[in-house]
């Protein structure tokens, strides 16, 4: 079973007393990296929850996000005395520079300028950890559930495409008939050119004999080809997390398809390695999103 590394997962928790809602947004990456956002509240609590993560989410580039908001008095902002006064004195030089004989409502103003009022930095309380954490481990199930719907849909595309270079695979042979005498004919032509031509370099005869030779028999690469194509779907339905694997498969595909190519010396067997090509190419690409 294979896992997509995009996923989505959410979940609030609510009482009396306080909200916490917990967000995770996952996408591809080849090493896990982590982008949190935290309430202060819970800053201490930012080695835990990587761990969570790490553990849980595996690989990916993951989003997170914690939002807290406390409906209890401990809560409410307090008021930055020193901050406040500088401000007072700020507005008073320029009342009295300015020579304005009105008495402006200075803590009106000052209500209204930034960083006056400041949240209370409180240790969360163990309570609100555990309601955290629970929340958290909801959000990560989700993105699992996510990220597994997501991997049914890679999977049947694997499989598709897979079976489909196996079908082109099987076209290769009926080709083969008609391409080996092609083969042996040009080889033969090659041969009554050198015997007819007396001036002939007898080196330049013998290493086109070996380039065709060589290429006249490809049952190697068909056997590999098709050997990696069921080891890549054996993988994918029985190992957890194999991704990096099936990358490191789809590789020994494209050098069996690429071998097959290059010895083809055959205009039709060249259009099937174009089209295995082509399927293995919407392979790789989808790979690099799965973990």
């Amino acid at each position: 079973m294979i896992k997509s590394m995009t996923g989505y997962g959410k979940a609030i928790f609510e009482n009396e007393t306080e909200s916490i809602t917990v967000e995770i947004r996952t996408l591809n990456s080849k090493q896990t990296d982590i982008n949190m956002r935290l309430s202060p509240q819970f800053k201490s609590k930012e080695p835990e929850i990587r761990n969570i993560l790490n553990r849980n989410l595996i690989r990916g580039k993951i989003d997170f996000s914690l939002n807290y908001v406390s409906s209890g008095p401990s809560q409410a902002p307090e008021i930055n005395e020193q901050i406040a006064r500088h401000y007072f004195h700020q507005l008073q030089k320029i009342h009295r520079v300015t020579g304005q004989q009105e008495n402006p409502d200075y803590l009106s103003v000052i209500a209204k300028m930034p960083d006056v009022f400041v949240a209370k930095e409180e240790e969360i309380r163990d309570e609100s950890w555990q309601n955290a954490r629970k929340a958290i481990e909801e959000a990560v199930e989700k993105v699992n559930r996510f990220r597994t719907d997501e991997g049914k849909i890679l999977e049947k595309d694997f499989i598709e495409r897979v079976e489909a270079i196996i079908g082109l695979l099987g076209k290769v042979e009926p080709l083969e008939k008609n391409r080996i005498p092609r083969i042996k004919e040009r080889i033969q032509k090659h041969l009554n050119e050198y015997l007819d031509d007396s001036g002939a370099n007898p080196e330049r005869l013998e290493q086109e004999m070996i380039y065709y030779i060589e290429k006249l028999d490809i049952t190697e690469e068909k056997v590999r080809l098709k050997k990696h194509c069921d080891y890549f779907l054996k993988v994918m339905h029985e190992e957890e997390n194999a991704g990096k694997k099936l990358i490191f498969i789809a590789q020994e595909i494209g050098r069996e398809v690429n071998t097959l190519g290059s010895k083809a010396n055959d205009a039709e067997l060249q259009k099937v390695v174009v089209l295995m090509k082509d399927e293995l190419e919407k392979i790789k690409e989808q790979l690099f999103n799965i973990l």
